[in-house]
């Protein structure tokens, strides 16, 4: 297989299924390098800075040119990966990238808000109050990244091969079943993992 894209909702454990997933697979993850990459590649450092930024701590001023440029490159570099084949992709629009391919799973993983912010107050040891700040904010600015740049709605399951809300399926069980998935997609006769063994 290609690729298995994942968008996660802060604190769906979504990380945690892609670690396991591409560990399981024995599929390469990647998801900031894929930032840092795009942002050299397009000359555009502090778009890839502004990208990580998501509650908009850092308030870093783009122009439209960089913009563009980091969109261009993160297109192509993902398209790279896309052809290496075998890779966890995390985040930054690749379930749009790559919508057209047929050898890509695109993976959404949600929960409920207040779940996610108990989960995010709970690892970094932070007010509820502080966390639940932090999810709310982290949702606008993906659902806005999605919109402003690809026109697309982050929520639209049309988007998503499978949806997981890890609220009610376990990290573990969510692997599981992102692992079936990507196994039940494979064409004829193309090995179903490169190193590491099955579920």
């Amino acid at each position: 297989m290609a690729a298995i894209t994942i968008s996660r909702q802060m604190g769906s454990l979504g990380s945690e299924v892609a670690r396991a997933v591409a560990t399981r697979l024995g599929y390469r993850l990647v998801w900031r390098e894929l930032i840092d990459q795009a942002g050299l590649r397009a000359g555009a450092p502090e778009v890839a800075l502004a990208t990580i930024d998501e509650l908009g701590l850092l308030d870093v001023k783009l122009s439209a040119l960089a913009c563009r440029a980091y969109r261009q490159a993160m297109h192509q570099v993902v398209l790279e990966l896309a052809a290496e084949g075998n890779a966890v992709l995390v985040g930054r629009a690749c379930q749009v990238l790559l919508r057209d391919r047929p050898d890509v799973l695109h993976v959404r993983l949600i929960a409920p808000a207040a779940l996610r912010a108990e989960r995010v107050a709970q690892r970094h040891g932070i007010p509820l109050a502080a966390a639940r700040a932090q999810v709310e904010a982290s949702d606008r600015y993906r659902s806005h990244y999605l919109r402003r740049f690809y026109r697309v709605d982050w929520n639209d399951p049309a988007l998503y091969d499978l949806v997981i809300n890890t609220g009610r399926i376990a990290s573990a069980a969510a692997a599981d079943l992102v692992c079936q998935a990507a196994l039940a997609c494979l064409p004829p006769g193309e090995p179903a993992a490169t190193s590491r063994s099955q579920p």
